[in-house]
């Protein structure tokens, strides 16, 4: 797999944290059915793409980015449904969120040392 799959698979996954997300609040405590169908089934897939792109992002980079954007879409979707009053304040602090998430994918990647094994006895 090559990094730009890996990392359209990342952001892939990001937007289906921001689907299982609102699905949870839509689930009402896991009580409606459809929402909690959503959940789980976005909830599942978001998981497996992230699990996808740490084969190639390292982990604390993929993670950071997923919560992120997952968390900026999130909270983006909600204030344009009305359910969240939006504020200039709140999209500044979003896009910040953001930027930090661009900035970590704009960063060099660096290769990892392997470890060489002891000699076994």
């Amino acid at each position: 797999m090559n990094a730009k799959f890996a990392w359209a698979v990342l952001l892939a996954s990001a937007v289906l944290e921001a689907v299982w997300a609102t699905a949870l609040g839509l689930s009402d405590g896991f009580s409606q059915a459809v929402p909690t169908v959503v959940f789980a089934i976005a909830a599942s897939l978001s998981m497996i793409g992230l699990g996808v792109a740490v084969k190639r992002i390292p982990l604390g980079t993929a993670y950071a980015v997923w919560v992120g954007i997952g968390a900026a879409l999130t909270v983006g979707w909600a204030m344009a449904t009305g359910v969240e009053p939006a504020s200039p304040l709140k999209l500044l602090f979003i896009a910040g969120i953001v930027g930090c998430a661009a900035g970590l994918k704009a960063l060099p990647t660096e290769k990892r040392e392997e470890v060489t094994k002891p000699a076994q006895r």
